[in-house]
């Protein structure tokens, strides 16, 4: 049952050789490279360690007190059949628009085997899948999305954008035709009915347990894998041919998860294009969200075809967190600004001002220390080229708002501006760009895999 860890490694690279000699290979037996306890223990060491628990109140670290023999134990029941998935825990966390987006909460043995579960089915389906695809993939983030995009607008013909979001994606995907497309690849029934098992553990909410025949819990290790492979089979693969088979100008296709932006020369086969998506998406229990689905003008001529028609300025559209708009850089070249979308950066403040007057009494370096990794972590992810007056303008909002909570703390508060400005300098770092402008030539030149057509 257990093998060394050495031998994992290659097996995995084994079933990705196996995967690309063949296409249409069915795999019958990967089960028993699940329960391998060495492969359970990698799969424990790679989740969070300060996650919520589960239905089952277990934590990472009071596991790991006797990891050997849970390990095991866990092992000899995937390998039985004698391991029963547990429902998952819904808890709810705020959006920037308002609303709320459902969580669910796995317990700890059912991310330890979805996780390596994962590691095992990524080594096929990595092979599969398309190159426009960036959500949720190894070695893919957000920013490899985004460059891809911004080096489609850039390098392409593109004039029209449909900007566009699936409704209620997660709670939609249809078991049935879920495990019909896993089905293409994955013979072993194990797999198979380990897949059912956390499919239809359920929700237990408000300490009532609900089975759906719909849905993926958005938070399990399993989740994300399991909606690519849906849209891999009812989009993606579906665009490709579309873009082939009925596209005479350039069509640039990018895809995170359920938010993906498609790129045109044509409006008339933008629009064409719009129909036909409603139509497969209705197929397979899918819809767009109309309040989010946009088709724009959008590229290089839209600001001088738009003045030419009598109307104002190129409309823009948010992805990823970014607001994309049609620029000039100061020699009068087209350039695709992006800005953090001010929904979110509001949202945010609006967040760190509740937090900090949670820790009105903390001291001082404690506090100055937590704002200095919020403030990197917003850097790290929203400094991108061209993005800096956005970054500014957080950092500056950020200090007026931890001044306000210093001077709160007492009703004689001896806060001077002098003595702020030095905590400011002391915790609050200055603006960094981390993802610079990414270079085109690479994106020109390069074929195959490219996300751009």
């Amino acid at each position: 049952m257990e093998s060394s860890s050495h031998n994992l490694p290659n097996a995995l690279e084994r079933i990705r050789h196996a995967a690309v000699e063949d296409r249409k290979l069915q795999f019958t037996t990967l089960w028993h490279h699940v329960y391998n306890v060495e492969h359970l223990r990698i799969a424990y060491y790679a989740l969070k360690r300060d996650a919520a628990p589960g239905v089952d109140g277990e934590t990472w670290r009071h596991y790991g007190e006797n990891l050997k023999e849970n390990l095991t134990d866990l092992a000899d029941r995937l390998k039985r059949g004698a391991y029963r998935a547990k429902p998952v825990k819904r808890t709810f966390i705020p959006k920037a628009d308002g609303r709320h987006r459902p969580l669910g909460v796995t317990a700890l043995e059912d991310k330890i085997a979805q996780r390596a579960t994962v590691e095992v089915l990524n080594a096929i389906y990595e092979t599969d899948f398309v190159g426009f695809s960036y959500g949720f993939r190894p070695g893919r983030s957000p920013h490899h999305a985004l460059n891809a995009l911004y080096a489609g607008i850039m390098t392409r013909k593109v004039s029209w954008v449909l900007d566009a979001d699936i409704r209620g994606y997660f709670d939609a995907i249809n078991h049935e035709w879920l495990m019909k497309f896993i089905e293409h690849r994955i013979a072993d029934k194990r797999v198979l009915r380990h897949v059912k098992k956390w499919l239809n553990a359920g929700v237990l909410e408000d300490g009532t347990r609900r089975r759906s025949e719909e849905g993926v819990p958005q938070g399990g290790s399993i989740s994300p894998l399991l909606s690519n492979i849906y849209l891999h089979y009812v989009f993606d693969l579906w665009a490709n041919r579309w873009r082939q088979r009925h596209a005479r100008g350039d069509v640039v296709i990018v895809r995170f998860c359920d938010d993906f932006v498609v790129c045109f020369q044509h409006k008339s086969e933008a629009m064409r294009f719009l129909a036909d998506l409603r139509e497969r998406l209705d197929k397979f229990n899918l819809e767009l969200h109309d309040d989010k689905t946009r088709l724009i003008e959008f590229g290089r001529f839209a600001a001088q075809n738009r003045k030419r028609n009598g109307k104002g300025k190129p409309e823009t559209f948010d992805f990823l967190g970014f607001t994309h708009v049609c620029g000039k850089t100061r020699k009068g070249k087209f350039i695709v600004h992006r800005h953090t979308v001010r929904k979110r950066m509001r949202a945010k403040l609006l967040e760190l001002k509740g937090e900090l007057r949670r820790r009105l009494h903390y001291p001082v370096p404690e506090v100055g220390k937590w704002l200095r990794v919020v403030l990197l972590g917003h850097y790290r992810y929203f400094g991108v080229a061209g993005n800096g007056r956005k970054l500014n303008a957080f950092r500056y909002h950020l200090c007026r708002l931890w001044h306000r909570s210093l001077k709160r703390r007492s009703q004689r508060h001896r806060l001077t501006w002098e003595r702020m400005s030095r905590l400011i300098a002391r915790w609050l770092p200055h603006a960094r760009i981390w993802h610079p402008y990414p270079d085109l030539r690479m994106y020109v030149n390069t074929r195959g895999r490219s996300p751009v057509r």
